[in-house]
């Protein structure tokens, strides 16, 4: 088969599993989707970091999401990437799921033409054609385990008009042993999200304590490691947001329209109520190729 023939072949596929996939379970109720951004570059990283074998079994950070989610309730599985790894995405995705149906949208394809991606919004936005329920939003290379993907699950399909929900990790529990990083601090009250502040240095110290931007804190302090459910009508607000940005930012070579950003914005807005629980699972992931080694050592009984 020819380059042309096998790329219209898959994109009958595609459009096949549109046309045929059911949100409608056993009980007669909608099935949620499972978003997964997968589109990054993994500059820090070095390389395909959505791809990268950390599971005794050769997985991906992204398979134990798939089969959590759907274990969970999910329905189908909706993949954002980026032209260049769609076909090592595809060939990984029917090594370690055969026979299961996934929707692939291509970030590049939204525009404009870009070296970097324009950020999660953007990546959302990328897969609006195929977001036809309430669906959950995660990073491909991130571990979040089976009980966040449970309560994503009840959320998620509890949504009414104008709300979200983030399932959020304890710091304490996603702070690798060395080095600092970032994370998106939330703070709640009532169960809601006030505020959500991406905070550089948040790293362990020799003495065991956890700091924030020079600052001390608390093990138990909430942050968002992007596991977000949402309902349709949240993508009109998210256009709205991205047509903002992208006009303030068009000429400007490394910006990104981050989806915990535009969350934040909508909330003060009053225009988004973000109910926040807490997951008690560890979260695994990598930023660094020496996490690579310290990722497969975790998840080794997985």
């Amino acid at each position: 088969m020819d380059g042309d023939v096998a790329e219209q072949a898959s994109d009958q596929l595609l459009t096949d599993c549109v046309g045929s996939r059911a949100f409608v379970g056993d009980d007669g109720n909608v099935q949620p989707i499972l978003v997964i951004m997968a589109a990054g570059l993994g500059s820090r990283f070095g390389g395909v970091k959505q791809l990268a074998r950390v599971g005794p079994n050769e997985e991906a950070f992204l398979d134990f999401s798939i089969k959590d989610a759907l274990a969970a309730g999910f329905g189908s599985v909706v993949l954002i990437v980026r032209t260049d790894i769609e076909e090592d995405v595809r060939a990984h995705l029917a090594e370690q799921h055969p026979g299961q149906d996934f929707l692939m949208a291509r970030q590049d394809e939204l525009g404009p033409p870009r070296d970097k991606p324009w950020g999660t919004l953007h990546a959302v936005l990328s897969a609006v054609d195929l977001i036809t329920a309430p669906f959950a939003v995660i990073n491909a290379d991130d571990y979040y385990g089976p009980e966040s993907f449970r309560l994503a699950f009840e959320q998620v399909s509890g949504l009414e008009a104008g709300e979200a929900a983030n399932v959020a990790f304890e710091m304490g529990k996603t702070v690798p042993p060395r080095g600092a990083v970032t994370r998106a601090l939330t703070a709640v009250e009532d169960g809601r999200l006030t505020a959500i502040v991406e905070t550089d240095g948040c790293e362990r110290m020799e003495d065991g304590s956890l700091m924030a931007a020079g600052e001390h804190v608390a093990e138990d302090t909430p942050v968002s490691m992007n596991l977000w459910c949402f309902g349709t009508d949240a993508l009109a607000d998210f256009q709205e947001r991205w047509d903002v940005f992208f006009a303030e930012h068009a000429e400007t070579p490394k910006a990104e329209a981050q989806l915990p950003t535009v969350v934040g914005e909508l909330v003060d807005a009053a225009r988004m109520v973000v109910k926040v629980v807490s997951s008690p699972e560890q979260w695994i992931g990598i930023t660094n190729p020496e996490d690579f080694e310290l990722a497969k050592s975790a998840l080794a009984d997985r």
